[in-house]
C-alpha cells in the first residue's frame, strides 16, 4: 500500500500547497487591507474550484468505467499522456514563478477589491482550479497501476492534510518553509514519477492495439523477479517500472525523463528587467471644465444573494459531470441494472428477478476488504463473469449475457472464506455467454506430473549432448563443435515451460550479452551464446575450452539442481503462450543470433516445447473451450509449415536477417495469430477462487 500511495502523497502534498499558499496570501492581503469582510468570497472561489475538480475526477472515473476494454485501454493511455504534460508544465511554471507569485497574487486582489464581490470569487478560483485539475488528472492516472485500490487515495488525502496544516503554519507565522528548495526537491520526484507514467501509459496504448510493439520486450525479468513481492511492488508503484516492460515504454521512459531532468535541473536565468523610465515632470493643469449637470440617480441593483451564488457556484459543475457521465455513459442495456452487494456479510444482496438477455450489474463491495465475486451455474462452479480487486466501497460494472439457467453470486474477500448467494432462476429463452468452469490447483497437478516427467528425461538427454560438445572443444575439432552445439542448444530450448522455473541457471546456460556493460567480451557473458560467438568467429580451440568446460559443468548443475526446484502450477497455461511470445521477440526477429545464423531452428525447437506443455493440458481446454483449442491446432501447423520453408534439405535454416520481406512478414503474421489464439489460454485455465 505504501508503494501506491507515495506518488499520491507527493502530489496532493505539493498541488495542496500549491493551493493553500494561493489561498493564503489572499486572505493575508484582506486582513492587511482590512477587509476580512470579503474572505467568504475567497473561501467560495475555492469552493467552486474543489467542486469543478471533483466532478472532473468523477468524469474520468465512471464514463471510463463503462467503455469496453480496448477502449478504456486506449483512454487511460491518452489521459497518462495529459497528466504528463501537465506535471511537466507544472514543476517548471512553479519554479520559475514561486518567486513572484504573492506580489502577482496581491496585484489581482487589488484590482479585485475595487470591484465586485464576483470578481473576487473568480481570483481565489482560477488561483485555486488549475492546481485541482491537474491533482484530479494525476491522482487518477496514478490510482489506474495501483494493486491496492486505496492506496492512492489514503496518499492523496495525507498529502493534502499536510499541506492544510503546513499553510495553516505559514499562515498564522508559526512555521518558516524554504519554498523554492521545496518545490525544486518535490519536482525533480515529480518528473521521475511522470516518466514511470508516461511508460505505463504508452503500453495501455500498446495493449489496446493502438500503438504496435506490445510483445517486444526490453526485458523480461518474470522469470527471476516475482511481480508481487514487497520489492517489485514498490518500484512499481513508484516509478512505475516493472519486471516485464516493452521497448516502446522504455524508450518513452528514457527519452522523457533525460532531456526534462536536464532542462530541470540547469540554473534557472533570471531576466534582468530594465529600470523604469524617470517619471516626467508634470505639466501645470489646464483650467477645469465648467461642472455639468449631475446625472439623475440610477437605481440600486439589488445584490444576488450569497447563498444562492455558493449554490450555483458549486452545483454548475457538479450537474454538468453528471450530465457527461450520462451522456457517455453505459448505453440502454445497462439502464435499471441491478446494484449487487460484495461481502462475506450480503453476498448477492440485490440479486432479484432474472431474464435472459444481456445485463449489467453494477457490482458495490459493502465490505472492509478487497474482494473477487463470480456469477456461476451453482451446480458445477461455472463462471459467466467475474470481477478481481473490487476495493472496499466502490462500484464497477460487470456485464454478461444470460441464458436459461440457474445463477449465483460467489464472494470471496480476502483473507475470509467464500460466500454463495441465493441461486436465481432465468426466465425467458437464449443462449449465454461460454461459462468457464474453473480450475483448481488440483486440477494441474497431474499435467504438472506429466510435465516434470518430460523435463527430467530431457535434461539427462541435454547433459549428455554437452559433454560431446565439451570432448568436441577439448579435442580441437571446432566443425564437429558447431553440428553438436545445435543440437544441445536446441534441445535446451525444447524444454521451454521450464525455462521460468531454472532461476540463475537458465542465465548461465543461455543467457544473452544484451545488459551486460562488455556485450560480448563481458566476462560474466557465458553458457550456448558465449560458445556460439566463439565458434562462429574465429576463436582458438584452447580459448573456447573454459567455456564449453562451464557450461557442461551449469548443465549438470540444473540437472542436480531440477528436483528440489519449485514449480508453480499457474506456470503451465502461461508458457503455452510465452515460449512463441518470447520467440516472437528475439528468435524471428535475429537478436538472439550470435554467429550461427539458427534463430529460425530455435524457434521450432520453441515450437515444439509449446506442443508439448499443451499436450499435458490439453484435456483441460478441451473440456472448456472445443473450438479454442481447434483454432490453436490449426495455427500450430500454419506455423509450423510457414517456418519449415526457411529449412534446407541439408538440415541447415536460413539466417532471419536473410529472410526476404515477403517471408518475414508471412511467418510474423502467422506467429501473431497463433499468440492471438494461445492467449485465452491463461485466462481459461486461470486459477480461480469461485469453486
Amino acid at each position: 500500500m505504501l508503494s501506491d500511495a507515495f506518488p499520491s502523497f507527493l502530489i496532493g502534498l505539493r498541488e495542496g500547497l500549491e493551493a493553500g499558499l494561493v489561498v493564503s496570501i489572499l486572505l493575508a492581503s484582506l486582513a492587511k487591507a482590512g477587509r476580512k469582510d470579503r474572505a467568504g468570497s475567497v473561501w467560495l472561489g475555492v469552493a467552486a474550484a474543489a467542486a469543478l475538480s471533483l466532478s472532473f475526477a468523477a468524469v474520468l472515473t465512471f464514463t471510463s468505467a463503462h467503455l469496453p476494454p480496448k477502449a478504456q485501454d486506449v483512454f487511460g493511455g491518452v489521459m497518462a499522456m495529459l497528466a504528463v504534460a501537465f506535471v511537466t508544465t507544472m514543476v517548471f511554471w512553479m519554479r520559475r514563478a514561486s518567486a513572484s507569485m504573492s506580489g502577482d497574487l496581491k496585484a489581482k486582489l487589488a484590482a479585485a477589491l475595487g470591484a465586485s464581490a464576483g470578481m473576487l470569487v473568480f481570483t481565489a478560483f482560477a488561483a485555486v482550479a488549475r492546481e485541482g485539475l491537474e491533482t484530479a488528472l494525476f491522482l487518477w492516472t496514478t490510482a489506474q497501476t495501483a494493486h491496492d485500490k486505496s492506496g492512492p487515495a489514503v496518499g492523496a488525502v495525507t498529502g493534502i492534510a499536510v499541506a492544510a496544516l503546513l499553510c495553516w503554519g505559514l499562515y498564522h507565522r508559526a512555521l518558516k518553509l524554504n519554498l523554492a528548495k521545496f518545490f525544486k526537491v518535490t519536482g525533480f520526484v515529480l518528473v521521475v514519477i511522470a516518466a514511470g507514467v508516461l511508460a505505463y501509459g504508452l503500453t495501455d496504448l500498446q495493449e489496446s492495439g493502438a500503438v504496435g510493439g506490445f510483445t517486444s520486450y526490453a526485458w523480461d525479468l518474470s522469470a527471476h523477479l516475482d511481480p508481487n513481492a514487497w520489492y517489485a511492488q514498490l518500484v512499481a508503484g513508484t516509478l512505475n517500472l516493472t519486471p516485464k516492460m516493452t521497448w516502446l515504454a522504455v524508450v518513452g521512459y528514457v527519452a522523457y525523463l533525460a532531456p526534462v531532468m536536464f532542462f530541470y535541473l540547469r540554473p534557472a536565468v533570471v531576466a534582468v528587467r530594465p529600470a523604469p523610465a524617470a517619471t516626467p515632470v508634470a505639466a501645470a493643469p489646464a483650467p477645469a471644465p465648467a461642472p455639468s449637470p449631475a446625472p439623475a440617480p440610477v437605481p440600486a441593483r439589488k445584490p444576488t444573494p450569497r447563498w444562492a451564488l455558493g449554490t450555483a457556484t458549486i452545483a454548475v459543475p457538479a450537474v454538468a459531470a453528471v450530465a457527461v457521465i450520462v451522456a457517455v455513459g453505459p448505453g440502454s442495456s445497462a439502464k435499471g441494472a441491478q446494484t449487487i452487494e460484495v461481502s462475506a456479510a450480503s453476498c448477492g444482496k440485490g440479486f432479484d428477478g432474472l431474464t435472459t438477455g444481456e445485463h449489467t450489474f453494477q457490482m458495490k463491495n459493502t465490505g472492509d476488504v478487497a474482494a473477487e465475486v463470480y456469477l456461476l451455474d451453482p451446480s458445477t462452479s461455472a463462471v459467466y463473469g467475474e470481477i478481481e480487486g473490487l476495493a472496499p466501497g466502490t462500484t464497477r460494472p460487470m456485464t454478461a449475457t444470460i441464458g436459461g439457467g440457474t445463477y449465483a453470486w460467489r464472494c470471496v474477500p480476502n483473507g475470509k472464506n467464500a460466500v454463495t448467494s441465493e441461486a436465481k432462476r432465468a426466465s425467458g429463452s437464449g443462449s449465454s455467454t461460454t461459462a468457464v468452469v474453473p480450475i483448481t490447483e488440483k486440477d494441474l497437478d497431474a499435467p504438472l506430473d506429466q510435465y516434470r516427467a518430460y523435463v527430467t528425461d530431457h535434461l539427462n538427454e541435454l547433459a549428455g549432448y554437452t559433454d560431446t560438445l565439451k570432448q568436441d572443444v577439448d579435442s580441437g575439432d571446432l566443425a564437429k563443435a558447431k553440428q553438436d552445439w545445435l543440437t544441445a542448444h536446441l534441445a535446451y530450448n525444447r524444454l521451454g515451460a521450464a525455462y521460468g522455473t531454472f532461476g540463475d541457471w537458465d542465465a548461465k546456460i543461455d543467457g544473452r550479452a544484451d545488459s551486460l556493460p562488455d556485450k560480448v567480451q563481458d566476462k560474466d557473458f557465458t553458457g550456448f551464446h558465449r560458445l556460439e560467438y566463439g565458434l562462429w568467429h574465429g576463436e582458438a580451440a584452447a580459448s573456447l575450452t573454459p567455456i564449453a568446460d562451464q557450461l557442461d559443468t551449469d548443465v549438470h548443475g540444473l540437472v542436480g539442481d531440477w528436483p528440489k526446484q519449485d514449480f508453480d502450477p499457474a506456470d503451465l497455461p502461461l508458457r503455452a503462450h510465452e515460449i512463441l511470445e518470447n520467440a516472437l521477440q528475439f528468435q524471428l526477429t535475429g537478436d538472439a543470433d550470435y554467429g550461427s545464423g539458427t534463430t529460425l531452428a530455435t524457434a521450432d525447437a520453441n515450437l515444439a516445447g509449446t506442443r508439448e506443455v499443451l499436450s499435458v493440458i490439453r484435456p483441460l481446454i478441451q473440456a472448456r473451450d472445443p473450438q479454442g483449442l481447434q483454432q490453436i491446432d490449426t495455427w500450430l501447423n500454419r506455423f509450423a509449415t510457414t517456418l519449415t520453408t526457411a529449412k534446407h534439405p541439408d538440415g541447415t535454416w536460413t539466417p532471419a536477417a536473410q529472410l526476404d520481406p515477403t517471408a518475414r512478414q508471412k511467418l510474423n503474421g502467422t506467429l501473431g495469430e497463433l499468440l492471438e489464439q494461445l492467449a485465452v489460454v491463461p485466462d481459461l485455465l486461470e486459477i480461480r477462487k469461485a469453486t
